[in-house]
């Protein structure tokens, strides 16, 4: 396995919310916590939260949460060795393994990524080598530089070229047959790609995980994409969106277009927010993806335009082909719409042409007019199924009202769906009331089903007030153990102060690790090493919250994991310190209350000169003295 050092290299250098923004659109909640729409369900509202200064994230939605490691096992479903692996190649850690998980064949993941690596520079290779191939791209417009940066190369017209290249670099027969990358005949493997151009498919961080390839005679099919496997599945796959999701994260937007090529012309056009599916339909996995992105909370302004053009709830807009293929994939594209709490759109072209054509016909100018004249996918999907009935009868525009009208109550906008009203009333030439009528009469789409609650009861439903005291101290103690340190002054906390069961387990996990005090010493020994304050407090957060994990049971872990990543109501440094110190002066006062309480029951049933009542009466005397201090913090 691993070696635990080269785990924690790992985890110093990198930044979890890094490499979690790069599958979810965090934005700032509070002191040191960010969130967004958890990746691992379905939600509208944001309950996925990550803390980079104790390393952890945690879904308040699905209960589910973890450190880095387990953030990539999950999102990438990987083991956890390949997780290190994965990230340890992010940060440049070089990592000592030799026993690496591997799955029923006997496969890496890894190996697979490097097969696609080599057979990305082989392809390439070929391409330098083939003028026919590049003057291919060249006629579509793409010159070398952007042949280049995509990374296109070109599979040559050979049974056996690419495999012959893969042996020699010491890949198994069983890797190469994993890769998705050969058929298999009666003499064994052979190339699957020969004389096609072709475009790695890279993971959204950027590793080549498959290839689409286009022929360029007249032969078929005329696109070919890698198959089904380990690495890659093409409904959770969307090509350029390594490339894209920055430009969509700050601009919320998304362009759905339908090629590969046309994903270039788009970018190189400068609408950088431009993702292509990967030979297949635009569907339920790819939403999950676009609606991390886009940060697609339900809002009360979803939808709403503003006078620039742009939705306050962000924009997903589809360029499909004109033709009646195009109009079928804009429909389909219209029943997943109430997916998104952003304003959808479609953009076709008068002459059917695709992104690609635009490009080489009209300039970079003819995509931006393209984008421009977008009209919403509301109005687009109804009128193209009015157009399928006769208005000019009655039974016509009742059938019409009858196919519409559940289109416009599913709308989740109250008032976007009181104009659309309006709107079919027009198109259909009827009555509105009538319309409005039967919109309001039409069956509603049915609700998601709820989540499973997790673990712990969310902070504000708590209504004890010595369990929530019990609950916010363990917060601030695993998130700001400095703070804690500073405002406990040197006094030990016992145990005992923690009467819920849970809380004392995980208070029980902090002192296993040498508790608070341990925090320091790793501080100071960071520092000592010639690191700066603000990074030693957070690697030695890091480390702190991952051992008191490390020290107790999955179950009591997990409640750790979500308490260690819980927002704290505070957004300055000196509001945080505020904070931390009444919540630590609240659970003294509350221990010594107890205390004072038993001390109290055991003297009243003692007798003056009992023996041991002065002792228990000026104890008692030095802790309510004790209180009072507190009591006038």
């Amino acid at each position: 396995m691993i070696p635990r050092e080269d785990i924690d290299k790992v985890r110093e250098r990198i930044r979890i919310e890094e490499i979690v923004g790069d599958y979810v659109n965090l934005k700032g909640a509070g002191t040191g916590s960010m969130k967004g729409l958890c990746p691992f369900h379905d939600e509208k509202t944001p309950s996925f939260h990550v803390r980079p200064h104790v390393g952890r994230w945690h879904c308040f939605g699905c209960g589910e949460g973890g450190d880095v490691f387990n953030f990539i096992e999950r999102i990438e479903h990987i083991s956890f060795v390949e997780s290190v692996e994965y990230l340890a190649r992010k940060a440049g850690v070089e990592i000592r393994n030799e026993d690496r998980p591997r799955d029923k064949r006997g496969i890496t993941r890894s190996r697979l990524v490097d097969a696609h690596v080599g057979a990305q520079k082989f392809f390439a290779d070929c391409l330098a080598a083939t003028p026919k191939a590049r003057e291919f791209l060249h006629g579509r417009g793409f010159d070398d530089e952007a042949i280049a940066d995509y990374g296109i190369g070109y599979a040559p017209d050979s049974w056996d070229e690419l495999l012959r290249y893969l042996r020699n670099r010491g890949f198994t027969e069983q890797e190469l047959g994993a890769t998705g990358l050969f058929s298999t005949g009666k003499r064994g493997f052979y190339d699957r790609f020969r004389d096609r151009i072709m475009w790695p498919i890279t993971s959204i961080t950027g590793e080549p995980i498959g290839f689409g390839a286009r022929i360029m005679g007249d032969g078929q099919p005329k696109y070919l994409n890698t198959p089904e496997t380990q690495l890659y599945k093409k409904s959770q796959v969307l090509y350029g969106l390594d490339r894209a999701k920055k430009a969509i994260v700050t601009k919320r937007q998304i362009v759905v277009v339908e090629g590969y090529t046309d994903v270039m012309a788009m970018h190189l056009a400068g609408i950088d927010t431009a993702v292509a599916t990967c030979g297949t339909a635009f569907g339920e996995e790819h939403i999950k993806v676009v609606r991390r992105l886009l940060g697609d909370a339900a809002s009360p302004a979803a939808g709403v335009m503003l006078a620039s053009g742009k939705a306050v709830g962000g924009e997903v807009i589809f360029t499909f082909d004109g033709d009646e293929a195009g109009k079928k994939a804009a429909l389909r594209a219209y029943q997943e719409d109430q997916a998104f709490a952003a304003q959808t759109f479609i953009a076709t072209d008068a002459a059917g042409r695709d992104p690609a054509d635009i490009r080489q016909e009209d300039g970079d100018e003819g995509l931006h007019r393209l984008i421009d004249t977008r009209e919403p996918l509301f109005a687009f999907a109804i009128r193209s199924v009015l157009a399928g009935t006769r208005l000019d009868t009655a039974e016509g525009r009742v059938q019409g009202l009858r196919a519409a009208a559940p289109m416009v109550r599913g709308i989740r906008d109250r008032v976007l769906r009181s104009e659309y009203t309006r709107q079919l009333s027009g198109w259909l030439g009827m009555d509105e009331d009538d319309v409005r009528q039967a919109v309001r009469g039409a069956r509603q789409p049915s609700e998601p089903a709820p989540h499973t609650p997790a673990q712990l009861a969310p902070r504000h439903t708590i209504t004890d007030p010595i369990e929530r005291i019990e609950r916010i101290s363990l917060e601030v103690m695993l998130q700001q153990p400095g703070y804690v340190l500073h405002a406990l002054q040197g006094v030990e906390l016992p145990p005992q102060i923690f009467t819920v069961p849970l809380h004392r387990a995980i208070y029980d996990a902090i002192s296993a690790t040498g508790g608070l005090a341990d925090y320091r010493e790793r501080v100071d020994k960071l520092m000592a090493q010639g690191i700066d304050p603000a990074r030693a407090a957070q690697q030695a957060g890091i480390s702190f919250v991952q051992d008191v994990c490390e020290t107790t049971e999955p179950e009591i872990a997990k409640a750790i994991t979500e308490i260690s990543v819980a927002p704290i109501p505070q957004d300055s440094d000196q509001g945080a310190w505020t904070y931390v110190r009444g919540v630590i002066m609240a659970l003294l006062r509350l221990g010594i209350t107890r205390q004072i309480a038993e001390l109290r029951t055991r003297i009243r049933q003692m007798n003056s000169n009992d023996e041991g009542y002065d002792e228990l009466f000026a104890r008692l005397m030095r802790l309510e003295a004790e209180k009072r201090s507190y009591d006038s913090e």
